[in-house]
């Protein structure tokens, strides 16, 4: 049987105008899917590119990604997950922005006691994310020294955390002093402005000229030339994300002229692309979170009604560490 909820819709892509909470009806789960009776949700920089429709989808379409909480109803076929079961997805279709919704099975882990609803909705999509690319994409090992961008936002503090713990030392990038000194406080080497020092020659001297080996860059264009900079010869430069526009109109002759570099454009679907590989990269998170290496922050929390000023704030660069709506 159908139940009505509300959902956010957009109709059309543009500014935060176009975001529209509707009631709408959400019908049982299909086969291999679940329903979710939802207790928090992820905000996240993903979201305003669907929304302004620099990534594409159909319209009109939901917006989110990333939840948490109790199942209410399973599909056919579904033996991993039973009614009352907690759980939490940093990766489903367009549409966690809503009360209630469904998602496939495969896309949903289980959530452990010691770990909040918020928690989670704050930490799948960001954790799961430095998770992939600290153990994957580049696994790094006690020791070295690397370059992480935007340091003080939401995936950048989880990243400041989860390098101490593994005995890195990460120079974290951020556009002021309160943000570099956040960064520090989460576990940070060393930090740099990226407003007032320059970045490669303050890499250079931190690493005594042997530069880094690999750089994380969420932001994008407006990043990547420094970020080619600070890489060592056969460096890799992990550009993740676009947080200032799209990195375009590359000349791949660069990267030969700055040391035979590396460039991967990883995402987090082809890192967790089964359960067993979601559910066991969660779990790596999890215990991080569950011993006390990474603290889940969150410094703002909205309201699911007011997820236009949620993306306005967090667009405008207002925001530090995890945002999280409530429904």
């Amino acid at each position: 049987m159908s139940i009505l909820t509300q959902a956010v819709r957009v109709y059309e892509h543009g500014g935060v105008e176009q975001l529209r909470l509707e009631e709408v009806e959400v019908p049982p789960p299909a086969a291999g899917e679940i329903q979710i009776q939802q207790k928090a949700i992820g905000l996240n920089f993903i979201d305003i590119y669907f929304r302004t429709g620099l990534y594409k989808a159909p319209l009109p379409h939901g917006l989110g990604f990333e939840g948490a909480g109790i199942v209410t109803a399973v599909g056919e076929g579904v033996t991993r997950f039973k009614e009352g079961d907690r759980v939490a997805y940093g990766q489903s279709p367009l549409g966690a922005y809503a009360k209630v919704r469904n998602l496939p099975a495969k896309q949903a882990v289980h959530l452990p006691n010691g770990i909040a609803f918020e928690e989670a909705a704050a930490v799948m999509l960001k954790g799961l994310t430095v998770q992939y690319l600290f153990r994957q994409t580049y696994r790094l090992t006690a020791g070295e020294t690397i370059l992480f961008h935007a340091a003080a936002g939401g995936v950048g503090l989880i990243a400041c955390q989860w390098a101490k713990a593994l005995g890195v030392n990460l120079i974290g990038t951020a556009s002021s002093d309160e943000k570099t000194a956040l960064a520090k406080q989460y576990g940070a080497w060393e930090t740099i402005n990226y407003t007032t020092e320059n970045v490669p020659a303050r890499v250079i001297e931190l690493t005594q000229g042997a530069k880094v080996p690999v750089v994380y860059d969420g932001v994008g264009k407006s990043t990547w030339e420094m970020s080619l900079d600070c890489l060592r010869p056969r460096g890799l430069m992990v550009s993740y994300g676009n947080a200032s526009g799209a990195v375009t109109g590359v000349d791949l002759g660069i990267l030969a002229a700055k040391g035979s570099l590396f460039v991967t454009r990883p995402t987090v679907g082809t890192h967790v692309d089964t359960a067993e590989k979601m559910q066991a990269a969660a779990d790596e998170l999890f215990e991080h979170i569950l011993a006390g290496n990474i603290k889940v922050v969150i410094d703002q929390t909205y309201p699911l009604s007011e997820v236009a000023k949620a993306q306005t704030e967090l667009a405008a660069r207002k925001t530090t560490g995890a945002t999280v709506l409530i429904p």
